[in-house]
């Protein structure tokens, strides 16, 4: 069994690269990224699997990868690929369900580290954040030295590593990141850095050097058409006349790549992003043609959502599902109601009409609800004109909160509507159904 990266602590990893004025007040935005969180936070509970290739995900036909350690990576396993193509590229790999309410759990613990050094945090996901530290310097010190003091702390409280990048701006930041991260090894994950400093007089040299498919923007299309103009790095295309970009690619697609080659990215750290939809999706083991089984897990769908909805204090009025058939075309639905909704009820009642139109006989592999449209002053958009509508709407918030109060007490898993009978709880199957998973029926 191998061992793990060494830990953060002092005499770790803590190295930062970047020369002189690595202390410089200009470096107040730092991207932190988890190191292999699924996996890590699996590995806490786990421990006899360390230094194994582990894979987070479904495990079945239809399963995807979610995460994988580094070991695993190093046979050329990465998250988004279908579980089958992980097994064929690793044999010995184990695979372990995901858990996303624990993923969630320790994602609030970390952000709550994050909320003693400074409020002005961006999260991307449950597992990285953007923070501006540029007031925080008098009470903590410079960026470097908050990057290791997070670092050292998170894996003190947690048991988990990070990685962190230091720089001027978001798009540096995020790319630091990347480089103080451990490397893949066919002998285990090789140490990282853990942090990586980039100094304003380095920014275009360390921006130049890396490959342009590392850029915000550039997607496979994309990727495509710049390599026939010969581009394979930022330095590369930061050489191409801003007109011949736009001209291939878009006035605004071109400008923007031509900006970032450029070392330009104005974004601020926006704590206060605004959620645009709340969704779950699952892919079945099996294809669904019956309208009674897609019906009882739109109704699942339906409490998870609305769970979630209202844990962020949102109502939403546009209901949308999304359809995967058994050949792999996909659809959309979605339609607008009068009356926001966050509630299970209400939104079965919005997405069941979308639900019967779809072509059932063509055999439905992925089923997905989101809502989006959000309002977040509840009362003010009952309907109250309506008084049996606002009875039934009481009712139903009545009981959803009621909810609320036993999963917050006993679990989410205590209870919930009758579809979920026999089945685990919303993100279990989020990366597909693992080979003994079963449907309801």
């Amino acid at each position: 069994m191998r061992d793990r990266p060494p830990s953060p602590g002092p005499g770790g990893t803590e190295h930062t690269g970047g020369g002189a004025g690595l202390d410089d007040p200009r470096l107040g935005v730092l991207h932190l990224d988890m190191d292999a969180f699924y996996v890590s936070v699996e590995l806490l509970r786990r421990p006899e699997l360390v230094g194994l290739p582990v894979v987070v995900g479904g495990d079945g036909p239809r399963g995807v990868v979610a995460a994988a350690s580094y070991e695993a990576r190093s046979y050329g396993v990465r998250s988004a690929i279908p579980s089958t193509r992980a097994r064929k590229l690793c044999p010995e790999a184990v695979f372990l369900p995901g858990d996303h309410s624990l993923y969630a759990e320790y994602s609030s613990r970390i952000h709550e580290i994050l909320g003693r050094v400074t409020p002005l945090i961006e999260p991307i996901a449950l597992d990285e954040a953007f923070l501006d530290v540029s007031h925080a310097r008098r009470l903590h010190g410079s960026g470097r030295e908050i990057a290791l003091h997070l670092r050292r702390t998170i894996h003190e409280e947690t048991g988990l590593t990070c990685s962190v990048g230091v720089a001027t701006k978001k798009l540096i930041a995020k790319l630091a990141s990347e480089a103080a991260k451990p490397r893949v090894g066919r002998k285990g994950p090789r140490p990282g850095r853990g942090v990586v400093v980039v100094t304003p007089d380095r920014e275009l040299r360390f921006l130049h050097g890396h490959k342009v498919r590392d850029l915000w923007g550039v997607g496979p299309r994309t990727h495509e058409k710049l390599a026939e103009l010969g581009v394979v790095t930022v330095g590369d295309l930061s050489r191409v006349p801003e007109d011949r970009l736009t001209g291939l690619l878009g006035r605004a697609h071109g400008s923007h790549l031509a900006a970032l080659a450029r070392g330009e990215d104005p974004r601020p750290v926006e704590p206060e992003r605004r959620v645009k939809s709340v969704g779950h999706e699952e892919t079945f083991r099996d294809d669904i043609f019956e309208a009674e089984r897609l019906h009882s897990e739109l109704v699942r769908m339906a409490d998870a959502v609305a769970t979630r909805l209202r844990r962020a204090g949102l109502v939403g009025s546009t209901v949308q599902i999304k359809v995967r058939y058994r050949d792999f075309k996909t659809i959309s639905r979605a339609r607008t109601v009068s009356d926001p909704i966050d509630t299970g009820p209400g939104l079965v009642a919005a997405a069941r009409p979308l639900l019967e139109e779809i072509e059932r006989n063509r055999g439905v592999r992925l089923l997905g609800l989101s809502v989006s449209g959000f309002d977040r002053d509840l009362q003010g958009s009952l309907g109250l004109d309506d008084q049996d509508l606002a009875d039934r709407r009481r009712i139903w918030r009545d009981t959803a909160e009621a909810l609320d109060e036993i999963r917050a007490r006993f679990g989410v898993e205590a209870i919930g509507p009758g579809a979920s009978l026999g089945r685990r709880g919303p993100g279990h199957d989020r990366w597909g159904p693992g080979s003994n998973t079963t449907t309801a029926g």
